[in-house]
């Protein structure tokens, strides 16, 4: 059964994320804006994952060959999945039910967006490109708009405080740390290594 749940990670997230919009759309009579933005980021990450990982995909072999440097099991690619997709996951239920009364979350999850877009046009530079695409780009340039919008409207309507806006940063860095400590545990890396290597590639 772990075996099922690490190789199809994936598919899992895909389904579980799905039925969340389906069930809003069918249970749920009135969205605030900000579920609505939820809702939508939520459909945007299940097709970022599939453009980064299937269609076209490689973006993880990118980073493998780029950031890694080591061949990695492909077995073990899928099941770094499961790890990612609890991640996700976090990052839109969390503000769905609390967004609203917690503006911190929702704000944590439009850095999650923007960092997005941002990491995956540092990535055309730190890959060594010639086409300026990275696997998942598309997507993750919709999620960077919309993390911006979404943050606009929270200031624009004044709902969030000072502090929602200073700590939303920590909070997503903090939990990001926390995911690519456990990718890297998972391929027998320290963090500290993926890190030099990515310097060592932005320097080039």
């Amino acid at each position: 059964m772990w075996r099922f749940i690490k190789h199809y990670a994936l598919e899992i997230y895909t389904v579980i994320a799905m039925l969340l919009i389906v069930c809003v759309a069918i249970f749920m009579d009135e969205l605030t804006v900000i579920q609505k933005f939820t809702v939508f980021l939520s459909f945007l990450y299940i097709l970022h994952e599939w453009e980064e990982g299937h269609y076209p995909g490689v973006f993880l072999d990118l980073i493998s060959a780029n950031v890694l440097q080591r061949d990695i099991d492909p077995e073990l690619k899928r099941a770094s999945r499961l790890n990612t997709g609890v991640f996700i996951f976090v990052m839109t239920i969390i503000p769905f039910f609390w967004g609203d009364s917690i503006p911190l979350f929702a704000l944590t999850m439009a850095t999650f967006s923007i960092f997005e877009g941002i990491i995956h046009i540092v990535g055309i530079k730190v890959f060594g490109l010639d086409k300026p695409y990275t696997p998942g780009m598309v997507t993750a340039e919709i999620e960077l708009v919309t993390g911006i919008a979404l943050i606009v409207y929270i200031a624009m309507n004044h709902l969030a405080a000072w502090y929602d806006y200073t700590f939303a940063p920590f909070v997503f860095i903090s939990c990001f740390i926390l995911l690519q400590r456990s990718l890297m545990a998972m391929i027998g890396m320290h963090y500290s290594d993926m890190l030099a290597n990515f310097k060592k590639r932005l320097g080039k």
